[in-house]
This record gives structure tokens, C-alpha cells and sequence, in this order.
């Protein structure tokens, strides 16, 4: 089916893409995206990671009501102490009805999936894999602060979701953000009525299948992003199909019961016949600024403001 699925798309030759839906600024996007990658790999424990993580507060101090560092070290499997920050922005902080968005900022210390082995030790630049995420949610800030929105909202940054080696539980080294805040959430009474993970969302061949574990713990959630992505004409890109279960940011959250779903494209480059990417970017050093695009930083984010403002 889902081979099917992505041969009829290539056939057609049809895209919908017709220029912004919504207020989202995506080349502002880029450019906070370029921003980030301006810093090097974002490692946690480095000065390019420190500095990133200044630039965040300071720009969504400018944009947020509320804006809320979480700083611990996290004891690594191999005995090493790891600093780590998540940087919580609140937009009318005062509203009970909330929704949380998340994404992660800190970029992977290895490249394991390059296909040159001598490339293996060296982090990433993290273009898609972590910088994209972060232009997204600046952007949305700067839409939020000129429309504030009707209902209370929260872009979580966080820290620390790839950095060891195994993504099986317990997520000794990885997940690292997404955990400390789940175990630290603003108030013992916070509850958003829903939240979404944003990871991995610009790549230029964007394909967004639904990720197995949010159909499953939160299909409500799942079933209004993909048909606000319908609505904007972006169902192309937002594909209404079952696609693999992904181990993310989302789980601790939702084992935390926060329904918290995953937004993200893991087909990360050029899909081939088979609906496979090839070469696949995720994870290696080719995960550069030429791999993303405006026009999928577009569409992700009208899709994720217009969520927001349908409360």
C-alpha cells in the first residue's frame, strides 16, 4: 500500500504547494535555522551548544510572555556529567486551556548512519535533525507575538534527545529533555489539551506519515493535525497513512499521559521507487542547509500555527 501510495504521487506529478497559507514567515524560519547551524554541532557539554542555547532564550524573551530554563546534569552511562537545558516559552501564560509544542535543539555527537565509516565519530550539523525544528518555533513565536493566541500555549526546546546510542528503554543516554520535563512539569496540574512533537520537518522531499505510536495513544490528536493539513491543501505532504512507530520525544510524555503526538518525517531524503530514501541524510554528515527547503518549512508551519489558532 505504501509503495502504491508513493509511485501514484510520483506519477501525477501534482503539487498543491501554492505559496503560504498563513501568517508563518518560513524564510524568517530558514534564517533562524542558518542561525543555528552558524553555532556548529549543537553537543550537549559544548561551547556551540551553550551558545545556541543563550540564542534561543534571548530570541524567544523577545517574542513570549513567559520564558522558563530548565538546567540539570544528567550522570551518562559512561560516568560523565552532561549539562543540560530545556528552554520552556509560554504565550499567554495565564490561560488554563493549553497546548504544548515540542521539539528538540541538540544535534548528535556521532554520525553512526554516514555511509563513510571514517565519518562515524564526527557530530552532525544537524540542519533538519534538530536546527529546523528550532527556526520552526522561533518563527511561530513571531506570529504568536503579533496575533496572540486565544489560547494558552508552550514551545518546549529541548535538550538532550540524541545523544547516546540506543533509543530501547530505559533511554539511558537519549530522550534526555523530554524526560526531565515530564518528571518537572511546570505545575503538578498541568495538563494541555494537547500537544505535538515537531522533529525532522524540512526536509525538501517532505512525506509526513502518521507515526504508529501517537495513532495509537492519541489518535484524536493525530486526526486534527492531518485534517488541518487537508484543509490547507497540504494532504500531500501530511499523508493520511500509518507509517512506522518512531521512538521520540513524544514517549516520555505520553507515558506521563500527556497526549502528545509525532510530527515527523524520518524518510529523511530523495524517495525511491520502493518509497525508501536513498541516499538516506539522518544521521550523517550530509545533514546540511541544502537538504531542507523554505517551502517545506512553509508548509509544516502553516499547519502548526493554524492548529494553534483552532484552538
Amino acid at each position: 500500500m505504501r509503495i502504491l501510495l508513493f509511485l501514484l504521487l510520483a506519477l501525477s506529478g501534482c503539487d498543491r504547494f501554492s505559496g503560504p497559507k498563513t501568517d508563518f514567515d518560513a524564510n524568517a524560519a530558514m534564517s533562524y535555522t542558518k542561525e543555528q547551524l552558524a553555532f556548529g554541532p549543537r553537543v550537549p557539554g559544548t561551547p556551540g551548544a551553550e551558545k545556541a542555547g543563550d540564542w534561543i532564550t534571548s530570541m524567544m524573551r523577545q517574542r513570549a510572555d513567559t520564558v522558563i530554563e530548565q538546567r540539570w546534569t544528567h550522570r551518562t552511562l559512561d560516568g560523565k556529567d552532561l549539562p543540560l537545558r530545556n528552554i520552556l516559552a509560554r504565550f499567554n501564560p495565564k490561560a488554563q486551556n493549553r497546548i504544548l509544542y515540542v521539539t528538540h535543539w541538540d544535534t548528535r555527537p556521532t554520525a553512526d548512519e554516514d555511509p563513510v565509516l571514517g565519518n562515524r565519530g564526527t557530530p552532525i550539523p544537524g540542519a533538519n535533525d534538530g536546527a529546523a525544528g528550532v527556526g520552526l518555533f522561533v518563527a511561530l513565536g513571531d506570529a504568536l507575538k503579533k496575533a496572540p493566541p486565544g489560547v494558552g500555549v508552550d514551545l518546549l526546546f529541548v535538550d538532550g534527545e540524541d545523544y547516546g546510542k540506543s533509543f530501547d528503554p530505559p533511554y539511558a543516554d537519549v530522550l534526555l529533555g523530554s524526560q526531565y520535563f515530564a518528571d518537572h512539569l511546570p505545575s503538578a496540574d498541568y495538563r494541555p489539551i494537547f500537544g505535538v512533537l515537531w522533529d525532522m520537518i524540512a526536509d525538501k522531499d517532505l512525506n509526513i506519515l502518521q507515526e504508529v505510536n501517537s495513532v495509537q495513544k492519541a489518535p484524536e490528536i493525530v486526526s486534527r493535525v492531518w485534517e488541518t493539513a487537508k484543509e490547507l491543501g497540504y494532504e500531500q505532504y501530511f499523508i493520511p497513512q500509518v507509517g512506522q512507530a518512531v521512538i521520540d520525544d513524544h514517549i516520555p510524555l505520553l507515558e506521563k499521559g500527556l497526549r502528545v503526538i509525532d510530527v515527523i518525517d524520518i524518510d529523511y531524503g530523495p524517495l525511491n521507487a520502493m518509497g525508501v530514501p536513498s541516499p538516506s541524510y539522518h544521521h550523517t554528515l550530509q545533514d546540511t542547509i541544502d537538504k531542507i527547503s523554505v517551502r517545506s518549512l512553509q508548509i509544516v508551519g502553516d499547519v502548526a500555527l493554524k492548529v494553534i489558532q483552532q484552538g
